[in-house]
């Protein structure tokens, strides 16, 4: 018997539903790449700093590191937001959700504007992420998205030259029974925007053709 089928078969499995116990694994993860990270981004600043390495900030070397360093930190920033626990309450202003999708920008192809005034829920601002995921997905080379709220929700609203559409893998944000395809790890997020919709009771739609797609919840 293996260590998932033990449990699985555990009383304590009842306790902890199973998808709340990957977004806590996540934010774990995320929280204790997030020092080590730091670090390394410190003793850069120090060596750049340092007198007895002339000449070593402007090193395309170094440089190279510093900006793989910043690209992770930023990936993990939103991956802990997008993947990680939502505590119930819990909120985002406008500043920390234009941070994220800044941060998204900086790790992809995507080019973010944010029209939002005023907090959000902290699992609004998540499933925003998820579904800034699977824009990106379907717009490999690049696309701008419109993230904006109106009086109904929020629309995502990307425009791109070129797209590559799986109807297959978005059939996962339909609502209601279906086959759908097992998602690559690097699709995970259409299910998971799916679940978290499902689980905030918001109906998710959404459309794709030659020049773009939108997601709207």
């Amino acid at each position: 018997m293996d260590d998932l089928t033990f449990y699985r078969n555990s009383p304590a499995a009842d306790l902890i539903d199973a998808d709340k116990l990957a977004a806590m694994v996540s934010s774990r993860l995320c929280h204790d790449l997030v020092s080590p990270l730091g670090a390394i981004g410190n003793g850069l600043e120090l060596l750049q700093m340092s007198g007895e390495f002339p000449g070593i900030g402007k090193s395309p070397e170094l440089q190279l590191i510093a900006e793989s360093v910043e690209a992770a930190r930023a990936r993990i920033r939103w991956f802990r937001v997008a993947f990680g626990a939502a505590a119930e309450g819990q909120r985002l202003g406008p500043n920390e959700l234009a941070a994220l999708l800044g941060d998204m920008e900086k790790a992809g192809r995507l080019r973010i504007r944010l029209e939002a005034e005023g907090d959000l829920p902290r699992s609004e601002a998540r499933m925003i992420l998820l579904a800034a995921m699977c824009l990106d997905t379907a717009m490999p080379w690049g696309c701008s998205v419109l993230v904006c709220r109106g009086a109904v929700g929020w629309r995502l609203v990307a425009t791109a030259s070129r797209i590559k559409p799986d109807t297959a893998l978005w059939s996962w944000l339909d609502a209601g029974p279906g086959e759908r395809p097992e998602p690559a790890p690097s699709e995970v997020h259409f299910p998971l925007l799916a679940g978290f919709a499902a689980k905030a009771q918001r109906k998710l739609h959404w459309e794709l053709d030659e020049t773009g797609g939108e997601i709207s919840f």
